[in-house]
């Protein structure tokens, strides 16, 4: 994927849901991982040329499970001319070493979120930008189908209500296999998670289930994404210009 093609996917999920206003400090949430990552390059080169003014912090929360060195992330932040914070944490041993969670990837996100929201409004910011792209909006779909018996995926635009902060999804259009050719192209300095429950997870399982439907049924992921649009789900915009999906 070339990078115009990255600007096209990602100002149009901004310019449909209008996640961006004049003057808005946005928080990228760095995990280290290829979504972030070129979330940097979408964002970056975005603020070149959108006619909406804002400013740009990328923020990394470190688990403190050790092994996780971030120093080319570091560079790329600098080669991009975007402050990078790193925000140093006991998350990690507190969920596996003290608590022993069996199924700790709710409260490790929760406690992620908080010490990503406090430093973003430490920083001044009022918006934090996820990397979530096409594929992870239709495994929580199927998550919350499979696990909690309803209907539902993450808005595209989400208000928090308790720190005043709101949080944008910019990459919602791009699916997962855009995304790991961006990354190859640009050769992106993908950290690998350290996390000990990596890779064994439920979404892990439902991101297989999803492969395989798509799979034996070519076009399914598609039609789950255009499914969402369309579904009046809670919390979802309920007037939104261009519905439909069209792959750009």
């Amino acid at each position: 994927m070339k990078l115009q093609q990255l600007y096209s996917y990602t100002r149009r999920s901004i310019d449909t849901w209008q996640m961006i206003d004049e003057g808005d400090k946005i928080a990228i949430g760095v995990s280290g991982g290829k979504d972030s990552l070129t979330m940097l390059y979408a964002l970056k080169g975005l603020q070149r040329f959108y006619p909406k003014h804002f400013e740009l912090e990328a923020i990394t929360v470190d688990l403190g499970l050790g092994n996780f060195n971030m120093d080319a992330v570091k560079s790329l932040c600098n080669e991009l001319n975007i402050p990078y914070t790193i925000v140093s944490t006991e998350i990690g041993p507190i969920i596996f070493d003290q608590r022993h969670e069996k199924n700790p990837c709710s409260l490790c996100a929760k406690m992620r979120k908080g010490a990503l929201n406090n430093k973003a409004l430490e920083l001044g910011c009022n918006k934090i930008a996820y990397g979530h792209h096409r594929d992870d909006l239709v495994e929580t779909m199927l998550m919350s189908l499979i696990y909690e018996g309803h209907f539902y995926a993450f808005p595209p635009v989400t208000k928090l209500e308790r720190t005043g902060l709101t949080v944008i999804r910019p990459l919602l259009y791009m699916t997962e296999p855009d995304i790991i050719g961006f990354a190859r192209k640009q050769n992106l300095p993908v950290a690998k998670s350290p996390c000990p429950a990596n890779g064994h997870t439920r979404r892990e399982y439902t991101k297989n289930l999803m492969h395989q439907i798509n799979r034996e049924n070519p076009g399914a992921i598609d039609k789950m994404f255009t499914a969402i649009l369309n579904g009046n789900i809670s919390d979802w915009p309920q007037s939104m210009p261009n519905p439909h999906y069209h792959n750009p």
